[in-house]
């Protein structure tokens, strides 16, 4: 079948139809995916009922899958998928909505805050893609903006200031703005600050884009205040109306995003529905800036 690709808002974000991800794609389906990848950063495929393997499989055509370790405070024993999939849903291994006090209920809310999928790594992540099995019938959209054209729209002086700025991402950022804050030892170090550059520039087009992420809590070579406004100050101007897309989610949606591109969130929604949402993820390949200065 012949891929074809729709854009869905002024900036960003492709339609895909003609594509069934349950089955194996061609050479040519998967470079018309990637490409479209590179120049609408979001893509959204409607009507994928798909199995887990079936999803990673399709992921697998765009990389390695990245490991999961390190991504959240639930202990292994209670995972509730097996496929590697990233489990993004508010469900516990019952199957059964987590009450509101329970520690990984407590520490997935950082979803809702603007995040670039595993900024907090090394080698942070490529694709993201995620499917819906269970729709939250109350809130729960998926809003992502462009950091491209956000990127595009700061003014010469904001752009020489911040060019070679380095920030530290860690996961213990992003949670502790919402006040989560008790980390065993381990966690601690799993959790360490990395290092990304503020501004990334894409491997194939050459686009220049804000690297931004609610694990982003310090910019080196400025007091904590100081950094922490100006990344405030960019936050706000990456996701002002005119960047951001708004993805409504119905069952079997499948959509994947460039996490070198764009920020997201998830909308608040009723968490004492079920809403069953699961993730690939595709490793990236190279750090955004040496590491050894974070040790």
């Amino acid at each position: 079948m012949t891929v074809l690709i729709r854009q869905l808002h002024k900036h960003f974000v492709g339609e895909v139809t003609g594509v069934d991800v349950r089955k194996p794609l061609t050479k040519q389906e998967a470079a018309d995916i990637e490409a479209g990848m590179d120049k609408y950063a979001v893509l959204v495929f409607h009507g994928q009922d798909i199995t887990d393997d079936q999803q990673m499989a399709f992921a697998l055509n765009f990389g390695e899958r990245e490991e999961s370790r390190g991504g959240t405070v639930a202990k292994k024993e209670d995972y509730r998928l097996s496929a590697g999939l990233n489990d993004v849903s508010n469900l516990g291994k019952d199957g059964k909505p987590l009450p509101k006090d329970h520690r990984t209920h407590l520490f997935n809310l950082g979803n809702s805050l603007w995040h670039s999928d595993s900024s907090f790594r090394p080698i942070p992540a490529k694709f993201s893609l995620l499917s819906a099995r269970v729709v939250n019938p109350k809130g729960g959209n998926t809003e992502f903006a462009d950091m491209r054209a956000a990127y595009d729209a700061l003014d010469g002086d904001t752009k020489a200031e911040i060019g070679d700025m380095i920030c530290e991402h860690s996961l213990m950022y992003s949670r502790g703005s919402l006040g989560f804050l008790d980390y065993t030892d381990e966690e601690k170090q799993m959790f360490k600050p990395v290092l990304q550059r503020l501004v990334r520039t894409h491997p194939v087009h050459g686009r220049k884009s804000l690297y931004l992420s609610s694990h982003a809590g310090a910019i080196r070579g400025m007091s904590m205040p100081e950094g922490r406004l100006l990344l405030r100050d960019l936050n706000e101007h990456a996701t002002r109306p005119e960047f951001v897309y708004v993805h409504k989610w119905t069952v079997h949606d499948l959509v994947m995003w460039d996490n070198r591109q764009t920020m997201h969130r998830v909308r608040r929604y009723d968490q004492s529905q079920p809403r069953d949402m699961r993730r690939a993820t595709v490793a990236g390949t190279q750090p955004t800036v040496a590491q050894e200065a974070a040790e």
